[in-house]
C-alpha cells in the first residue's frame, strides 16, 4: 500500500440525512448529491461518525491538530466571530504542528482551498500552519457573489493578499481545487503526492444558488433570516456535489483516482433548512443531530466498493489517519487525542472502542459517547440514552440505569479535567433566536 494523494472535503453545517447515500430524499431538481453517493457506493460510509463539535471553528481546530479543540485557547470559542479579526489570541497559533505542516514534513505538497476560519493575519492563517498555497475564506461565512463576510469587508484571499474574482463562491472552490489536481498530477505520478483540504462554505447561509446573485442586495446581514427554502438549500449541496464531481473527474483524467483516499464530511450538524433525520437537534447543540455527520472515504486501491462501518469515530480521528496513511509522525510535544482509522479502511467490519466526548459552553453542554450508551447534559438537566435503540434520544434511561448514568457521568467529568477549563471571556455567537424562528 503505497502513500496516497489525499482529499479533504468539508462540507459547511450539512445535515446527517441531507444526502442520498444518507436516506436524504430526491429534490425538485432530482437526486441532490449523485456524485457524493457515487463515492460512497464506491467506497465507505459511516453511518456513527461525529463532528469535534456542533459549531463551525472548534471542529477546525480539531481537524488541523489532531487534538481536542479545547487544547487551544481558539478552539472554546462558540465559533471564532468577525469581531476577532486582529486578535492575537483567537486563532491557531503557527507553532502548533498540523495535519499539513506534518504531511509537508514528509514530502506532500499542501494546499487549502475554501475556508479557514482559525484566526486572521498577520498572527495567524493558512500559509502559517503548513499549507503551501491558499485559496478562500478566512472568515466563517462569505456571501457567495460579494465574497463579503458578516461585517460588509471583502473575504476572498489568495494567500494572505485579497483576491478579487467574480464568481459564485462554491464554483470558485471547485474550480480552484480542480485546477490545483491538473497543475500537481505530474509530480503525484513521479511520488510526490499532494494534501488538498477543500473546505466548502455550502450549504452554509446566506441562502443563494448559483443563480441568486440578484440576492445580495436584499441582505441586511449573512444570517438572511427572512430568505431561503428547502428548495434552495437542496441546490446549494447539488452545486457543492457537481463541484466534487468536477474534481473526481480531474482525478481520474490524471490518472489518480486509483492512488488517491478522498474524505468527504461535514464540520457540524445541519442548521435551519437540513434534514437531520432520524436524529434530533442540529447545529449548537450535543445532541446527536449537531455532531453526528456524514464519512464518506474512497480509495479504490484500498477500500473496496460498498462498504458500511458502525465505528465510532470524530473529526480528528480522521486526520489522524491521514497522518498516518502519508507515513507522517506526530510530534511528541502535542500527542495526538485522534486515532487512526486505517485498518478500518480495509476491513469495515471491524470495530474497537472509541469513547468520544463533547464540551459546550452554550447552555453548558456535555456530553459522552460509550458504546452504544450516551451521557448528555443540557442547561441544569442530565440524561442517558441508549442509541442502539433510541438515536432520536427521547427515552431518559437514568433512573433506570443509575450506576451506568453516574459511571459515565464521572467518566466525563474525569476526562474533563485533563482540559483546560473554559475562560469566562469565551463567547458564543448565536444567529438567530425564537424571535426569528420558532426553536425545535
Amino acid at each position: 500500500m503505497g502513500r496516497p494523494n489525499l482529499i479533504y472535503i468539508v462540507a459547511d453545517d450539512l445535515g446527517f440525512a441531507d444526502l442520498g447515500c444518507y436516506g436524504g430524499r430526491p429534490a425538485s431538481l432530482g437526486a441532490v448529491s449523485p456524485n457524493i453517493d457515487a463515492l460512497a457506493a464506491g467506497g465507505l460510509r459511516l453511518t456513527q461518525g461525529y463532528a469535534n463539535s456542533p459549531v463551525c471553528s472548534p471542529t477546525r481546530f480539531a481537524l488541523m491538530t489532531m487534538r481536542y479543540q479545547y487544547r487551544v485557547r481558539g478552539g472554546m470559542e462558540e465559533p471564532i466571530n468577525s469581531k476577532s479579526k486582529g486578535s492575537a489570541v483567537l486563532g491557531l497559533p503557527p507553532q502548533t504542528p498540523t495535519l499539513p505542516s506534518l504531511l509537508r514534513q514528509v514530502g506532500y505538497t499542501t494546499a487549502l482551498v475554501g475556508k479557514w476560519h482559525l484566526g486572521y493575519p498577520p498572527a495567524f492563517g493558512p500559509l502559517r500552519s503548513g499549507y503551501d498555497s491558499y485559496y478562500g475564506i478566512m472568515a466563517g461565512g462569505a456571501d457567495y457573489f460579494t465574497h463579503c463576510s458578516g461585517k460588509g469587508d471583502h473575504d476572498l484571499y489568495l494567500g494572505e493578499k485579497q483576491h478579487h474574482e467574480e464568481g459564485y463562491l462554491t464554483d470558485l472552490l471547485s474550480h480552484r481545487a480542480v485546477d490545483f489536481v491538473e497543475t500537481h498530477a505530474s509530480a503525484a505520478r513521479a511520488g510526490r503526492p499532494f494534501f488538498l483540504s477543500l473546505h466548502y462554505t455550502a450549504p452554509h447561509w446566506p441562502w443563494e444558488t448559483r443563480d441568486d446573485a440578484h440576492v445580495p442586495a436584499q441582505l441586511n446581514t449573512l444570517f438572511h433570516l427572512d430568505g431561503g427554502s428547502v428548495d434552495t438549500y437542496r441546490r446549494m449541496i447539488h452545486h457543492m456535489d457537481e463541484g466534487i464531481g468536477w474534481v473526481v473527474d480531474a482525478l481520474r483524467r490524471q490518472g489518480l483516482l486509483q492512488d488517491t483516499l478522498i474524505v468527504f464530511t461535514s464540520d457540524n450538524g445541519g442548521e435551519r433548512y437540513s434534514d437531520n433525520w432520524p436524529l434530533v437537534g442540529g447545529k449548537m447543540d450535543l445532541t446527536e443531530g449537531g455532531i453526528r455527520v456524514p464519512w464518506v472515504a474512497h480509495w479504490p486501491a484500498v477500500i473496496r466498493p460498498g462498504g458500511v462501518s458502525t465505528q465510532h469515530c470524530m473529526t480528528m480521528d480522521w486526520s489522524a489517519t491521514l497522518l498516518d496513511l502519508a507515513g507522517g509522525q506526530p510530534d511528541p510535544q502535542y500527542p495526538l487525542d485522534g486515532v487512526s482509522l486505517a485498518a478500518v479502511l480495509q476491513e469495515p467490519q471491524l470495530t474497537f472502542e472509541r469513547p468520544l466526548y463533547w464540551r459546550m459552553h452554550h447552555r453548558h453542554q456535555r456530553a459522552l459517547r460509550a458504546g452504544r450508551w450516551k451521557y448528555l447534559k443540557v442547561d441544569d438537566h442530565e440524561y442517558l440514552f441508549d442509541l442502539q435503540a433510541d438515536e432520536r434520544e427521547r427515552a431518559n434511561l437514568a433512573a433506570r440505569h443509575p450506576e451506568r448514568f453516574q459511571a459515565l457521568r464521572q467518566q466525563w467529568l474525569s476526562w474533563n479535567a485533563t482540559i483546560p477549563a473554559i475562560p469566562d471571556d469565551a463567547t458564543v455567537s448565536l444567529g438567530f433566536s425564537a424571535a426569528d424562528m420558532p426553536q425545535r
